[in-house]
């Protein structure tokens, strides 16, 4: 039987489609004013949808003045490399961590967390970072990411929840810590380590700071993010005169904000593409390992 909606129903309904609104409004703003003509966003009142459409700003963006295309591969790799190495060193330290047996359990545990409150600054990272030879080098976008105390807490709450008896069973018929690692703990572990994956995924794709501090003295290594930042930089500095790349987008100088607004498209929608992949798994990674009974 359909049950009537009431007037309660109607107010929850009406106030989630406001949600939905307010949420969805400033991405497809974004959208409409990337596919209209720079000339005419001068003149504002674009909301949706665009007034002019062209594909003029995302052409522009990839012409040959522009360091775009390379700069999208290199966060396309680097996400990709970074996001595969954190998940596993994460997960083979949070491994150990979880067994009753390891001796240091408690004092590495204990520094893992106090590295989430307390950390050297920035100064110190970078006489670190140019001591390990990682300037201008691309392993600086990878090395520094491999351990995070959080993901390392997270995943090691996960395992506390698979039961031990499995690891001993597999340890009577003669399996080695690696063994029961990679054949036990790691597939039982893909919800929270899919969360994690996402985690670490997001902020590699999203950084930006660590190209600007250690790489910017290369082109081959700079990042889609970085380009960007150094987009609204110039737009903010230089105002509606800005020029960003030459010859690539001469329509750039009479409106930038079009131009930023498809960049803003550009590093956004790749790895909105990865959520829907990702979103199953992701509730019942962060919840499953805090629940104890």
């Amino acid at each position: 039987m359909r049950r009537r909606l009431s007037v309660a129903d109607i107010l929850i309904i009406l106030f989630m489609l406001y949600v939905i609104v307010i949420t969805l409004y400033p991405f497809l703003n974004i959208l409409a004013k990337s596919l209209n003509d720079p000339v005419d966003t001068v003149k504002g009142g674009i909301h949706l949808y665009p007034r002019a459409f062209t594909l003029q700003n995302y052409i522009g963006l990839f012409e040959s003045g522009s360091n775009l295309p390379a700069a999208f591969r290199m966060s396309v790799l680097r996400t990709v490399i970074g996001t595969l190495t954190g998940v596993l060193c994460c997960a083979m330290f949070a491994f150990p961590l979880s067994r009753e047996d390891f001796v240091f359990r408690r004092s590495f545990t204990i520094i893992l967390v106090v590295t989430m409150y307390i950390g050297g600054g920035l100064i110190p990272d970078f006489l670190l970072i140019r001591k390990l030879g990682l300037i201008n080098n691309f392993w600086v976008y990878i090395i520094p990411w491999l351990i995070n105390a959080f993901n390392v807490v997270v995943i090691r709450a996960y395992i506390d929840t698979i039961p031990a008896s499995l690891q001993e069973s597999a340890r009577i018929d003669g399996a080695n810590d690696i063994v029961i690692f990679f054949r036990i703990i790691f597939p039982l572990c893909k919800p929270v380590l899919a969360t994690i994956a996402l985690f670490i995924a997001v902020g590699q794709w999203n950084s930006w700071f660590d190209t600007y501090l250690y790489a910017r003295g290369s082109n081959a290594l700079s990042t889609l993010q970085f380009e960007l930042m150094k987009v609204l930089d110039s737009a903010s500095a230089m105002g509606a005169q800005v020029d960003i790349y030459s010859e690539g987008i001469r329509q750039a100088r009479r409106n930038p904000e079009a131009l930023k607004m498809a960049i803003t498209i550009i590093a956004t929608v790749p790895i909105l593409l990865v959520y829907p992949f990702l979103q199953k798994y992701f509730v019942s990674g962060i919840t499953l390992g805090a629940v104890k009974e």
